[in-house]
């Protein structure tokens, strides 16, 4: 079986307003700030484990922090790797029996990697880079925080170390909770359009009506039109919202709006006047995936899995797919070459008169949110934009 822990990562840390190594959940990890904005980030994966925004006592962290979550509700918990916003490269759900055999995880390697850390005066980035010994992969995470900004910038580079092209599978696993995520008060908001409820068996292990804490609501398979999905008692729901009674546990994916360039997936709290979301493009992510694990109000859990397919699987299985509301469900790699891949993450206080999300875009170096009903506009800088360069 591999060692996770003596695959080779690289970090430079330099020109930052603040870059401090901290433990976090006993874990090893550099808070990266500019005093707008500061996020910690993980040794272990280059996982995006806290946001949050400097000296403002009142603003909790969106990100999903299970140990956290465990410990608050007297459960035990042991970290494993998923948290917060990872990566999952190369391998997006599952491995095959024989990709288990040969060592590969779920949600592939690169969330379970560790990095060393090494300092460089010359750079004005985070920059974090890994070798895949599975698939033969390297990738290189690069993070910039700008002055003035409430933006973390990410930009992705997968080179493939073989000599012939091959699909690989792809996803940032963003993922928000409790106690941002309040029934009635959060809401999640997409440049969504076609979408559908996740294909699943009632015998399926985690997948059916099986759990003592959560149960399935959403009708099996069935297309439908962002945001309201189908539900087995013959209603719909409406998938921004979260329920004021959970005991739910929802899979859906929604292809991205193909008449925009530039996607957005934010969630909103109404009550804090806190806005969390992302920017990316559809080139590299034209795919959401919606995990919903509703247990309790204490423990609400929601995936906003932005990715190359619809559905965490098995790569067989995306790759037998093809595609999806004619939208391919895998990314090529090409021979001795590389693909990239950028986003930006922002969390910042919203006007209190806003009450919704009508859209989010770049415009003119700045991130646009708009709630056009109560006519509301917050305006972020955002220089740098998505093209990975400043």
């Amino acid at each position: 079986m591999l060692s996770f822990r003596r695959a080779a990562f690289w970090f430079v840390v330099a020109g930052l307003a603040s870059a401090q190594t901290v433990s976090f959940e006993g874990q090893p990890a550099i808070v990266i700030s500019n005093g707008r904005v500061s996020v910690t980030v993980l040794e272990q994966g280059a996982t995006l484990a806290s946001v949050t925004i400097p000296g403002d006592a009142g603003v909790v962290d969106p990100l999903w922090n299970p140990i956290r979550l465990a410990r608050e509700n007297g459960r035990p918990a042991e970290f494993n790797g998923a948290f917060g916003h990872f990566v999952c490269v190369d391998g997006f759900g599952q491995p095959s029996s024989s990709e288990r055999a040969a060592g590969m995880p779920m949600h592939g390697e690169a969330h379970l990697l560790q990095f060393r850390v090494n300092r460089d005066n010359a750079k004005d980035a985070l920059e974090m880079k890994a070798t895949l010994p599975i698939v033969q992969e390297v990738l290189t995470r690069t993070f910039h925080v700008v002055p003035g900004e409430s933006v973390l910038y990410v930009d992705s580079r997968l080179e493939n170390l073989l000599g012939f092209d091959r699909p690989v599978n792809w996803a940032e696993h963003a993922t928000v909770s409790a106690p941002f995520v309040e029934p009635g008060k959060t809401f999640i908001e997409i440049s969504g359009s076609r979408s559908q409820n996740r294909p699943y068996s009632a015998s399926e292990p985690g997948r059916g009506n099986d759990s003592p804490r959560t149960q399935r609501r959403l009708v099996s398979g069935v297309d439908f039109t962002w945001p309201f999905a189908p539900t087995l008692d013959g209603r719909t729901v409406d998938m921004r919202t979260f329920p004021a009674e959970p005991h739910f546990l929802d899979h859906a994916a929604t292809l991205m709006d193909p008449s925009r360039d530039t996607e957005f997936a934010v969630a909103f709290n109404s009550r804090r006047h806190l806005i969390y979301g992302y920017l990316f493009r559809r080139a590299d992510y034209p795919w959401i995936q919606h995990w919903g694990n509703y247990p309790a109000v204490a423990e609400l859990v929601r995936g906003m899995e932005f990715g190359t397919q619809p559905y965490d699987v098995p790569r067989h299985d995306a790759i037998a797919m093809g595609t999806m509301f004619d939208t391919p469900a895998f990314r090529w790699l090409p021979a001795k070459g590389a693909i990239e891949s950028h986003f930006l993450l922002f969390y910042s206080r919203t006007p209190e008169q806003m009450g919704k999300i009508d859209d989010v875009r770049i415009e003119n170096g700045t991130i646009v949110i708009e709630d056009r009903s109560a006519n509301q506009r917050l305006v972020l800088p955002a220089k740098r934009g998505l093209n990975g360069k400043s």
